[in-house]
């Protein structure tokens, strides 16, 4: 189990990476993944049902504690995202499958890598993960609608269909999982040791799966436009979910949370539900978004953590001059 854990961890430092890498074998290989392409649902709420055995009643505390940046934090994201992301299609001229993909990734809720990259940043991780939850949790309302409302446009929205999938993938294996965990307690704690690199495997293979169907149109005319949205869409989150923190006058590793919350996407919801209800071509904005944030995500983190560090010790070093200016003086 501790080698399991250990492989765990170098999976995930280097996660970035291994998810890069894969896109391309991908997509010189398509084959390897064909077999993927029908169970990306399955694999989703493998991930999800991880997400629930993980949750504790203090995560949920938390939110009935601390209700104002919780709320704040979801309404942002739930604004934030969809809307930019119609203005970046207009601004493109993107139409049809890979526009509703674009706003497709901006209804999602946030990223479950998000919480690894507020940890990093020293960020706070409690409010990080409480927003993650509920924006999870309204997922099945939230999505259908803000697709609807944005996307009716370019394709039809099979809102009713969407909303009891999105309760099937997302909201079942969650709740399946708290039960769980509620049931058993520290009994699964083994279990939930493995759930980090049983998640990145997934995610990997869904992203397999995208790259594999559409390893033929994924550098062509018609979706070269969509790595520059998917860049500005995610720096845009960053940029106006940082911005909303501060206005609200949140302290900084409650604006760090933020704006990660607000700027990362669950993208391998998206990727699913636009296989399952659209078609390959909308996956597309989903699978680059995922590649694209965790390479801003972890860059934006070690800035952070690389900034506190000097803040750190130019304090410490401020202080240490003092003691010897008050030594000198005595």
């Amino acid at each position: 189990m501790n080698k399991i854990e250990t492989f765990g961890k170098w999976v995930g430092h280097w996660f970035t990476l291994l998810v890069v890498i894969w896109a391309v074998v991908n997509y010189l290989l398509p084959q390897i993944s064909t077999w993927v392409i029908p169970n990306t649902s399955y694999l989703l709420g493998i991930i999800l049902f991880g997400m629930g055995l993980t949750l504790k009643g203090e995560d949920f505390a938390h939110i009935v504690k601390k209700p104002i940046p919780v709320i704040l934090g979801t309404v942002a994201h739930y604004v934030i995202m969809p809307l930019v992301a119609w203005v970046l299609c207009l601004i493109f001229h993107l139409n049809g499958a890979t526009a509703a993909g674009v706003i497709l990734v901006g209804s999602c809720p946030s990223g479950t890598s998000s919480s690894v990259m507020a940890y990093l940043a020293g960020g706070d991780v409690a409010l990080d993960v409480s927003i993650e939850t509920l924006s999870t949790l309204l997922a099945p309302i939230a999505l259908p609608g803000l697709l609807l409302l944005y996307a009716g446009r370019y394709v039809t929205i099979p809102t009713q269909s969407l909303f009891l999938s999105t309760i099937q993938i997302v909201l079942v294996p969650i709740i399946l999982g708290v039960v769980i965990h509620s049931i058993f307690g520290k009994k699964i704690d083994v279990i939930t040791r493995v759930l980090p690199l049983v998640s990145q495997t997934a995610i990997l293979l869904i992203i397999g799966a995208v790259v594999s169907a559409n390893h033929a149109g994924l550098f062509t005319a018609a979706t070269a436009m969509v790595i520059p949205v998917v860049m500005l869409h995610n720096l845009s989150g960053y940029g106006l979910g940082f911005l909303f923190s501060k206005l609200i006058r949140l302290k900084d590793p409650q604006r760090k949370a933020i704006t990660f919350e607000v700027g990362m996407q669950d993208s391998s919801l998206g990727a699913t539900l636009a296989m399952k209800y659209f078609s390959p071509a909308a996956a597309i904005p989903s699978t680059i978004f995922s590649i694209w944030h965790n390479i801003s995500g972890s860059i934006l983190s070690s800035y952070w953590r690389g900034k506190a560090a000097k803040t750190a010790d130019k304090k410490a070093a401020d202080k240490s001059t003092k003691s010897i200016a008050a030594a000198e003086e005595q």
